[in-house]
Parts: structure tokens; sequence; C-alpha cells
């Protein structure tokens, strides 16, 4: 199942993996510590489609004992410490029968639950004699819903040899973008910068320290590195490539970033825990234009919403019924504006503001806000109002000192050219709080 890697690492032996808390592991060591733990887990007498949680962040024994399940096609069910008060609901939805627990010093720890894992969608996995992988979805729009995937399905994209580089992982062990990224690396021989934190100052000297060449992050995360000016403090000249996905990116923010580093390419992705990270290529790095889909993906537009036919899907959810239509397309739920093979991600039709008929997407208004001097972040929602149906609600990250009567004042004035009088807040909450969750993605709902 995983032998396509194994080959990668013993071509690789001698270069580093991983990189953790300022140590390198080689791909020999990788290999090797594949093997030590295909002995544990004979040991441990732990079966082929076993549902196995892995509570862990990405760590030398977290990425060779997830590569051992795989290889013992086991259902692996990654868990970090971002959804620590979902971790009892989580274990229970996915019938976790073994949990292992890699704690902040890479030590490993074996518990037998006592769960039985009988799933119907379980048992065709076990009949295929295949890996699964559970990914939990980020629940903003309600229970958070359990995806279940036929590991081989993702795989097969990473057999094709890509460009070898240095990435830091920076989205999480738990989230479709963090195992892709694990993947991409170690199946071109890359090394894998782990985090102690998700800070800009510690990302930055990440990069600066092991000499990174690929990012991998959210929209939210690149607005607080501009925010902090932490990037005054490092040199970034490895840095070739920053990807951004996981929420629709502001326009002000990219523009930006790219003005600051005109060097850096900037490219969008676009993924889903239903169906995987799909190839992307951004029209030009200050552009939101991207050309999305090709190998194992399909996309189409019905009625102004992407739909994507992937070979690497989900076979379901755990906990919910079946999303995919007859023909066995995804309905995204996210809106599209389409302009020859490039499409432009405009937000989640479920996150749209109808005013008085009149559309408003959050992203947009958040764009012209993140403009204002002392604006440090922004998310934009809505609220039931009884004469338009609904209005404009903003949430603020100020660092001005402004009373909201001073600041609404400047806002408004602010705006009056740069968006329609339907699309200004009418409603300011100032924030002490974050308003991005531990996944560094804006918490609109």
């Amino acid at each position: 199942m995983i032998e396509f890697l194994l080959n990668v690492f013993r071509e690789s032996r001698e270069d580093v993996a991983i990189v953790w808390h300022d140590h390198s592991f080689t791909y020999q060591w990788l290999t090797d510590s594949v093997s030590a733990w295909m002995t544990k887990l004979d040991n441990e007498s732990i079966q082929p489609g076993s549902v196995v949680i892995l509570e862990a962040d990405f760590s030398p024994n977290a990425v060779a004992l997830f590569l051992a399940l795989v290889k013992r096609s086991c259902i692996l069910v990654p868990l970090t410490n971002s959804v620590i008060s979902q971790k009892n609901e989580f274990a229970e939805i996915s019938q976790g029968e073994i949990k292992i627990l890699i704690d902040s010093d890479d030590l490993v720890i074996f518990e037998k639950m006592t769960q039985r894992a009988d799933h119907a969608l379980y048992a065709t996995l076990r009949e295929r004699g295949h890996p699964g992988l559970v990914l939990f979805s980020s629940g903003s729009t309600g229970k958070s819903k359990a995806a279940l995937h036929d590991l081989t399905g993702i795989l097969e994209k990473f057999k094709v040899r890509r460009k070898k580089q240095r990435v830091i992982t920076f989205l999480l062990y738990d989230h479709i973008g963090g195992i892709n990224t694990m993947f991409y690396s170690l199946s071109n021989g890359g090394c894998i910068i782990t985090l102690q934190d998700r800070t800009p100052q510690s990302v930055l000297d990440a990069v600066q320290k092991y000499q990174v060449n690929l990012l991998p992050t959210s929209p939210t995360f690149i607005n607080m590195i501009l925010l902090s000016e932490a990037y005054r403090q490092y040199d970034l000249s490895s840095l070739k490539t920053v990807t951004y996905g996981t929420e629709t990116m502001p326009e002000s923010t990219l523009k930006r970033f790219h003005q600051l580093f005109p060097a850096i390419e900037l490219q969008q992705t676009y993924g889903l825990s239903e169906v995987g990270i799909l190839r992307s290529k951004s029209k030009s790095s200050d552009s939101l234009w991207v050309r999305i889909g090709g190998e194992g993906f399909k996309t189409r537009i019905v009625d102004g919403i992407l739909h994507i036919k992937a070979e690497s899907a989900m076979l379901g959810y755990l906990n919910a019924p079946s999303p995919f239509g007859e023909d066995g397309w995804f309905i995204t739920g996210d809106e599209v504006l389409e302009d020859g093979e490039y499409y432009q991600i405009l937000g989640r039709r479920s996150e749209l503001i109808n005013v008085g008929g009149e559309k408003v997407y959050p992203a947009e208004v958040e764009s012209v806000l993140l403009l204002m001097h002392g604006v440090d972040d922004v998310v934009v929602g809505r609220e039931a109002n009884p004469i338009s149906g609904q209005i404009v609600v903003a949430k603020v990250n100020l660092s001005t000192g402004e009373t909201l009567s001073q600041f609404r004042k400047r806002m408004r004035e602010f705006c009056k050219e740069k968006l329609s009088a339907y699309k200004i807040p009418q409603k300011i909450v100032l924030m002490d709080a974050p308003v991005y969750s531990p996944r560094f993605k804006k918490m609109r709902l």
C-alpha cells in the first residue's frame, strides 16, 4: 500500500525527512521506525481493519505510526488539541477501538477501548482490505460530520513525483490539508519542518532557520503575518511558494502580501474533507482566479455552485446521509464565478447575506474593512431584520482605542465610496477575543 513511499525513502535514506524540536530524522530513521512500529502493532494485536484513534501533532513518531497503520490497513482517526473539547464525541462517532496518544515529548501510549466498530462503511473497507481515514468537518454551521475515506484513493496522486521541497506542517495533523502536506513532502523525498506553536514569529523563524521553500497556510494566518510585521525580523529569501486555502481570501490581504513579497508565488488551493485536495493553479500571485481539477477530479458549475467528482472522494459520512447525487457528484455549496478554465470562489451559499433581495458576500466586505487603519481582523456575518430580512454584521478586532460610536462613523465614511450602501455593516461588534478558530479559519456563523 505504501511501497511507493518506501521506495522513495530508500532512495533518500541519508536525507533529512523530519525536523522536530531542532533534531533531524533521516529517511533511513523513518524506514526503520515504520518497521519497528509494525512489530509493535503485532505485539499489541492490532489487526487490519481496526479503527485507531491517533491523538497527536506532527512529530517523528506521529508520522512513522501513521504510515505503519496505513501499511497494516487500519482505519485511522487523527485528532489534535484543536478539537480537545470534542475528542470524546469524535471517539464515539468513529467507534474507535484503540487509542494511541503521542504526547509533546513524542512518547507513545496505547489504550484499548471498549467500543465495537461495526459501521457498514467500515465493512466495505475491510472487504477491500484497504486502509481508511476518518476526518471531521469544522462544524461551523452545525454538528461536525465524520467523512470516511478509502486511503488508497488519496494516496494515488502522490505516486507521481513532484518537486522536492522543505515544507512547514502548518495545517493540522487531523486536517485534509495537513495530511496532504505530509504525503506531498514524503513522496518527493522532501523535508517536513514541524512546529511547536503556530504564531507568525515561530513560523517565520522556522522559515529562516531551516530554509523552508513552501508554506501551506490560510488567509487568516497570512493576515496575522501582515499585522504582526514579524516578517521584518527574518530572512525569508528561501521561501518560494505560499499556498492558501480553507476559506475565502480577502482580496486586500492577497494584494498586500504580494506587494510586500513579489518574489514569493502565492498559490490558491482548493480541497474539502469529503473529496480531498484538488490540483490548482492561480492565474497570478495577486489574482483570486484559480484553475482547479485534473488528475482524478472533474468539476462543473450548476446554478452558480461548484460540483466535484473525485476518484478520491469519501465513501460517505459515518453520522449523516450521503451528500452525493445519483451521478456521483459532490455539491460543494461554494458559489463561484467562471471565466474560461478559471474559477473565482465567492464563498459558501449558506453564508450568503440577503439584504432586501441583494446578495452580499462576506469576504468582499471583510476585504474592504481590512484596509482600514486599526482593523486587525474582522469577520462578517448576518442577523435577521424585520424590514430587510437580514443585515450585515461585522465583528471587529480593533487596535485604535476608538469607541464603538467613533469607529462606526469612521467605517461608514470609509466604506461609502467602496461598497454599495446595502453591503456596509449595519451592526458592529468590537471583539477582544480572536475571530478565528484553532484551525486559523474565520468563525463566520
